[in-house]
């Protein structure tokens, strides 16, 4: 799990104008606060908060918060809890910071990745993906970046479950067991095509095993 370094300078302005102005001068406004911590206005630098989230992401990503404020300067273990994007120009507006204890678990989302090719779909299904995201609860160093599940093994008609999946060690899901993740499905009357096949060559061979009897009497 990555754990970066980023600089941030506690600010006084708040509001609309005070915002439009630190983003002119590459700054991103942001707040910080947690469970024990009051929230505190921040103001960090755009370009860098940009390279790290390029680096690995922003979803899960332990900081070391380096906050210099009028009472001096302290590190403080966050994690990026919300990100607010102009849907326009797809650049950051705001960040919010969530403050962690190394001791206490987090509830967090990770992502799934489904790997290898099922044998159901060699065969003509489709793999359809039914869920991208696990939530589960972990100590924050235990965290990791996805979780991968083997598919290779499914046939037609098989599914994966939440109950299904091997979790690392100090990592438990929050989610119901009997919840599917994903399925490998037959083409559309894929399998009345195989069921209507199937009957056609038993009758086939009804009927063949009939007239070879009716020649022995």
């Amino acid at each position: 799990m990555h754990q970066l370094t980023l600089a941030a300078q506690e600010r006084d302005q708040k509001g609309k104008g005070a915002a439009r102005k630190f983003r002119k001068n590459n700054q991103l406004p942001a707040i910080f606060y947690g469970p024990n911590t009051d929230p505190m206005m921040l103001a960090i630098n755009y370009h860098e908060f940009e390279r790290i989230t390029k680096l690995s992401g922003f979803e899960n990503t332990i900081l070391d918060l380096k906050i210099t404020s009028r009472h001096g300067e302290e590190t403080r273990k966050a994690m990026v809890k919300d990100l607010m994007m102009d849907p326009v120009k797809n650049n950051y507006l705001h960040a919010d910071f969530y403050e962690i204890s190394m001791d206490k678990e987090i509830t967090v989302d990770i992502p799934i990745r489904l790997v290898n090719t099922p044998i159901g779909v060699t065969d003509g299904g489709f793999l359809q993906i039914v869920r991208r995201e696990l939530t589960v609860s972990c100590l924050p160093d235990r965290l990791i970046d996805s979780l991968e599940i083997d598919v290779a093994g499914l046939e037609m008609g098989d599914s994966v479950h939440i109950r299904d999946i091997a979790l690392p060690e100090g990592i438990t899901s929050v989610e119901e067991g009997d919840l599917t993740v994903a399925v490998v499905s037959a083409p559309v009357g894929g399998l009345e095509g195989i069921e209507e096949e199937g009957i056609e060559e038993e009758t086939a061979a009804s009927e063949e095993e009939t007239a070879e009897a009716t020649k022995e009497e």
